[in-house]
């Protein structure tokens, strides 16, 4: 089971009035642990005001650079991102979880590929971290983004996602999208349907596209998603990552979980714990409850730091979406969004 690990910062900075990146300095002993793939990010772990918070962010870094590197956008009314514009500086340390995440890029240099990719403001963290891959490590592919904002300052890597076009002419096509503002040579509006026609049905109608990655909200995931297969896209082909945090949801139980009890073993670490717990309560709230260290992040079932294998028994998950039909066949639970419904389950944190 991978862990965290106190990490320095090695650099922040301000890419605009409501963003910045950070730079870990990653030691030599811990490089092993802290490769990753593209499209993966890191969970951060900080106290603050008393309590402890944790939050996912993107690493927006290449796997070739070495470097981890995450975009922060603050949230109004948010903390930990808050603090991350506002307070943190070099030379702080932060509790940093080694890289996870499914929503991710293998690159392989003797194939040739077409991609395309939807993202709507921070949604381009994880984003662009696939195009700098796709463009470095398959000189043969070919890359498109469409990505939206408010304007043009509220639009994280702007300058960077010019150079890269600069760089790589006739490989990346890039169509930015402003809702508030009307530029030369961008979309006004939202990442609307007719966007996905217009880039898709017109700008691009003589490429068949081998894979669509799509990050930001959920309506616009929704949205590019239904637009898509109206094109005649299989569902395989697309590829999707909610980016907004979500709180738990408090009180909210499945009519199909009974009253009762359910004895519960727990692998985690190589070491089986058992204990009873109230099937209304979520397998993840009674693990934590033992003492339990499982891997936890947003608790609302947007991440998959939670995720787990189902050996034995039965649960009902309030909200999935992130598992596939064919994961879930296989055993695999958020366990922040399940119930146990039958009187004995068993739980593998280590099998993922």
């Amino acid at each position: 089971m991978s862990q965290f690990h106190k990490l320095t910062i090695k650099e922040v900075k301000k890419i605009t009035p409501k963003a910045v990146t950070v730079l870990f300095d990653v030691p030599d002993t811990l490089k092993d642990k802290f490769q990753f793939e593209a499209g993966q990010y890191v969970t951060v772990k900080k106290e603050i005001g008393g309590k402890e918070l944790r939050r996912d962010y993107s690493i927006c870094s290449s796997p070739l650079s070495g470097q981890i590197k995450v975009g922060i956008k603050k949230v109004e009314g948010g903390t930990f991102s808050v603090y991350a514009n506002d307070d943190l500086k070099v030379g702080d340390i932060l509790e940093v979880h080694e890289p996870n995440g499914r929503f991710t890029f293998i690159p392989n240099k003797s194939i040739s590929r077409n991609i395309a990719a939807f993202a709507a403001g921070s949604g381009i963290t994880p984003v662009i971290s696939i195009m700098k891959t796709v463009l470095k490590e398959e000189p043969e592919s070919n890359f498109v983004l469409i990505y939206g904002n408010k304007t043009i300052t509220d639009s994280m890597f702007h300058d960077e996602i010019l150079e890269l076009k600069l760089k790589y002419p006739g490989r990346l096509s890039v169509y930015f999208v402003y809702s508030r503002t009307q530029e030369e040579n961008s979309i006004f509006g939202r990442i609307e349907k007719s966007t996905v026609n217009f880039v898709i049905k017109n700008k691009h109608k003589n490429i068949d596209f081998d894979s669509f990655y799509l990050c930001g909200p959920e309506a616009m995931i929704k949205t590019v998603s239904e637009a898509l297969k109206d094109t005649g896209v299989s569902n395989s082909k697309i590829h999707f990552e909610l980016f907004t945090y979500t709180s738990p949801v408090e009180n909210v139980i499945p009519d199909a979980v009974p009253e009762g009890k359910t004895k519960i073993k727990v692998l985690l670490d190589d070491e089986e714990t058992e204990f009873i717990m109230d099937k209304k309560t979520r397998v993840l709230d009674a693990v934590l409850k033992h003492n339990l260290d499982a891997p936890y992040s947003c608790q609302g079932g947007i991440c998959s730091s939670c995720i787990a294998k189902l050996k034995e028994g039965e649960v009902k998950m309030v909200k999935n979406q992130i598992l596939t039909d064919g994961e879930i066949e296989e055993g695999f639970i958020l366990t922040c969004q399940s119930h146990p419904v039958t009187d004995s389950v068993f739980i593998d944190y280590d099998d993922v």
